[in-house]
């Protein structure tokens, strides 16, 4: 259950109507510059300080959602940035350097992986993948020179869970810095920076936006001086978010604790379903008790969100028919939208990938939004009666 602290944040912290003329909602600060009336007010600026001069630097808008976040998550400061790469492109890139070497859970998000694969080394900077599944798979793959250990948790296809808190003491007793992916739960069901994480990073394009309509990233920490660096880094790169999307995910976190709970509360019953469903092999999902982690989710996790995996059990063309019978499920990539989504996630995986992942082609990824579970039950039977 969320707390009173997290409702308020949601809510009211970061503005000050009598700031804008007793408006409930703050405004759009749609400028790309402020005037000032001396130049020793304009070389005077501190935008560590809530003052702004540029928008690539700073914007008001942008400032009340990193309050916002910052607050959720229990963090000092946040940086948002124009999307959930830039995010995670900005991190790795302030944390690492040539000859650095960086840690990362087998199961990550696929561009995330692409940084690491296949650009970082052009910068002399290697990787390791881990499962993930015990903290002596993260200590057998420290070397002197790791510096970033990057995670998620659960994982958005397999839903795997990490030991977040024997991770992040691991981590400290190396010196080597940890980040965490939390959209799957975003700030509600999960505060890793609580547990030692040192950055915990949210795609705002999923749960916090919550209605499919901007693209957006932020991270948070407790460390003030690497955030403020951070800003900096954000100017130079310019990987900037505007101030209408920011303006949106503040729209968007006024419901989020509402809407995740309703996601939790509708995934459980439909897991349940397909938990129980002759046509479906296996349910990946953390809220079951069947699932291999089910109580260490519970140690970290207050909640679920509405994405899982099932295995059918039927070749490709049978998954193919499953998911192009659905008629509330739309298919399309990405989640945390009002939407219900559906995805033959490893329908086009070469023969190499399915092996590494120990994975098939009937592997189908689902999101349920908010159109009630009846509803997506009812849809995923008539699918699943088409197989």
């Amino acid at each position: 259950m969320v707390n009173n602290e997290d409702l308020l944040a949601l809510t009211h912290v970061g503005e000050d109507p009598h700031k804008y003329m007793g408006a409930v909602t703050p405004p759009v600060f749609l400028t790309s510059l402020h005037v000032f009336d001396s130049v020793e007010d304009y070389f005077g600026v501190d935008i560590f300080k809530d003052e702004y001069y540029y928008g690539r630097a700073s914007n008001p808008t942008v400032t009340i959602l990193e309050k916002k976040i910052a607050a959720l998550e229990h963090g000092k400061r946040a940086v948002v940035f124009s999307a959930g790469m830039a995010t995670c492109a900005a991190i790795v890139l302030a944390c690492c350097g040539a000859g650095d070497h960086i840690i990362c859970i087998k199961e990550t998000y696929g561009p995330v992986r692409h940084l690491i694969s296949d650009f970082l080394p052009k910068m002399d900077i290697s990787a390791t993948f881990v499962k993930g599944d015990s903290v002596k798979e993260f200590e057998d793959a420290i070397r002197p020179n790791t510096k970033l250990i990057i995670l998620e948790s659960p994982t958005t296809l397999l839903l795997n869970v990490v030991d977040l808190k024997g991770v992040a003491k691991l981590a400290k007793e190396h010196g080597i810095k940890t980040y965490i992916d939390n959209t799957y739960c975003s700030p509600i069901f999960q505060k890793p920076l609580d547990m030692g994480i040192d950055f915990v990073m949210h795609t705002m394009t999923k749960y916090i936006g919550g209605h499919s309509d901007l693209i957006g990233g932020v991270v948070v920490s407790n460390d003030e001086k690497f955030m403020e660096n951070l800003m900096i880094q954000r100017d130079w790169f310019g990987g900037v978010l505007g101030p209408m999307e920011a303006w949106l995910a503040i729209r968007g976190l006024r419901t989020l604790d509402v809407r995740m709970q309703r996601h939790y509360e509708t995934a459980m019953k439909v897991a349940e379903f397909l938990d129980n469903h002759p046509k479906v092999k296996k349910v990946y999902y953390t809220g079951l008790k069947s699932h291999p982690q089910y109580n260490l989710a519970r140690q970290q996790q207050a909640g679920e969100c509405g994405l899982m995996t099932i295995e059918i059990d039927g070749d490709e063309k049978a998954t193919a028919r499953f998911v192009d019978s659905l008629k509330i499920f739309e298919r399309g990539c990405s989640w945390g939208g009002f939407e219900s989504l559906a995805i033959a996630y490893t329908y086009n995986w070469e023969e190499d990938k399915l092996k590494y992942f120990d994975l098939n082609r009937s592997v189908v990824r689902l999101h349920c939004g908010l159109e009630g579970a009846e509803n997506l039950i009812a849809d995923l039977e008539q699918a699943l009666d088409q197989i």
